[in-house]
């Protein structure tokens, strides 16, 4: 969830690539189309129902495109929009790959939302979540949101070179004494000496955000599982060593592309990057003998090399040749690197049990999961309640599928880690486990 507050401009340089226009959706040659859903939720992550989502061309912004109303899951359904040519996403030096659209949210009983340039890819599924605010009585304020073009598409500062492996022991230093996935981040969003503001954001969520600014939805699923790993260990490191705090600041990580990675305050995601951020979260990538998560660094590898550093274009080369994620990995990191797995996380009941949960389960876990299910199905009521009884049957079979519907998971009845922590998530959040 994102701290909803009004954008302010960073200290940080910004170009737009010459000769290189915006596109907008009347000016799309030849015509493609993206998908778009919008989530309204409270900041509980109890769903709003009725919240209306208008959408419009940033060109045109009097002319209302679409309007869409949210169902009892706080979902809107899944519309199409026009969108650029896939091309221009797969090759550098192109135009501008997404559209850009504008939404204004409105919710009777909360503060309304605008988001400016929200960027829908061709043939992928962007999602827009408006975290709304209750108000007690009506108002005309509203959380504003400009973001920011993408880090293929514009020019940020480049990355300054950091050791990959941060030294520990040096006296009052601070180093965690096992790689723990955090609950929250805290981003800084500038550089580390700016008076930016900082944002409790998330974990997944931030890697979510991150992904999708960083790297095009519309690569090879290894190319975006390779970025993920990358963009996860590198955010672990700065968590594991306390980094910044060790440097006397009172936040986790910044929205530097010169220090750390793009994150942009409001942008919207793809249902393909959540997928796999949800499904490999827990992961980092470790050398032989070093505890701590490797700090890897990675550039665009198109306007900036980086030798030993994982090339973005690069890697979608490789992508394309059939490369797995782990053999993209190495081809920039070095053979000696390997995925490892945090053994815990934090902000849960209790860890995954280690092995899916199916039909025909049963035990301990199983009877938390429902309990959970349970709970959420007070606010989620597409989701039917079940017996709890630490049996996996067809009725509990039932629910997850509606489960992850609903929060946007592959539909398969099962409860892998992904399911297992998404239930855990949510049920944190609308029983305020974690206040």
């Amino acid at each position: 969830m994102y701290n909803y507050m009004h954008k302010f401009p960073t200290t940080e340089t910004l170009k737009m690539p010459k000769n290189s226009p915006r596109i907008y959706p009347t000016q799309l040659e030849p015509q493609s189309f993206g998908q778009f859903r919008a989530r309204c939720v409270t900041p509980n992550f109890e769903p709003i129902e009725g919240a209306t989502v208008s959408i419009s061309d940033p060109s045109n912004p009097e002319r209302v495109i679409e309007q869409l109303t949210t169902n009892g899951s706080g979902l809107t359904e899944i519309i199409t929009l026009p969108a650029p040519s896939i091309d221009y996403s797969l090759e550098p030096n192109s135009p501008q790959p997404y559209s850009e659209y504008d939404l204004q949210i409105t919710a009777p009983g909360f503060q309304g939302a605008f988001f400016s340039d929200i960027e829908i890819l061709p043939d992928v599924t962007a999602l827009q979540e408006a975290n709304l605010i209750p108000v007690p009585e009506p108002s005309a304020e509203e959380a504003s949101f400009v973001i920011d073009p993408h880090t293929l598409y514009a020019e940020y500062p480049p990355k300054i070179p950091e050791d990959e492996i941060k030294p520990t022991g040096e006296t009052g230093e601070i180093v965690l004494p096992r790689v723990v996935i955090p609950e929250f981040v805290i981003v800084h969003d500038g550089p580390p000496a700016s008076p930016a503001a900082n944002h409790w954001v998330r974990f997944r969520d931030y890697i979510k955000n991150v992904a999708s600014s960083e790297i095009y939805a519309t690569w090879p699923e290894s190319t975006i599982y390779a970025n993920v790993l990358a963009i996860l260990s590198f955010t672990l490191n700065r968590v594991y060593t306390e980094w910044y705090r060790n440097q006397g600041y009172n936040f986790t990580i910044t929205s530097s592309t010169a220090y750390d990675h793009k994150w942009i305050n409001g942008r919207n995601i793809y249902q393909n990057i959540s997928v796999i951020v949800d499904s490999v979260f827990t992961n980092f990538l470790s050398r032989p003998n070093v505890r701590q998560p490797i700090l890897t660094q990675y550039c665009d590898g198109n306007r900036v090399t980086c030798p030993n550093w994982l090339s973005q274009w690069g890697s979608k080369t490789l992508g394309d040749q059939g490369l797995t994620a782990i053999q993209i990995l190495r081809n920039y990191y070095g053979n000696s690197i390997y995925i490892n797995t945090a053994q815990e996380v934090s902000g849960v009941p209790s860890s995954w049990p280690g092995y899916n949960l199916v039909s025909g389960s049963r035990g301990d876990s199983v009877r938390m999961m429902q309990e959970q299910l349970n709970r959420i199905a007070q606010v989620y009521t597409v989701i039917p309640r079940i017996a709890v009884d630490g049996a996996y049957g067809p009725r509990t079979a039932e629910a997850v599928r509606a489960f992850q519907q609903v929060f946007s998971l592959p539909v398969t009845g099962i409860v892998d880690l992904a399911t297992w922590y998404k239930i855990s998530a949510i049920y944190v959040a609308v029983t305020r486990i974690a206040e």
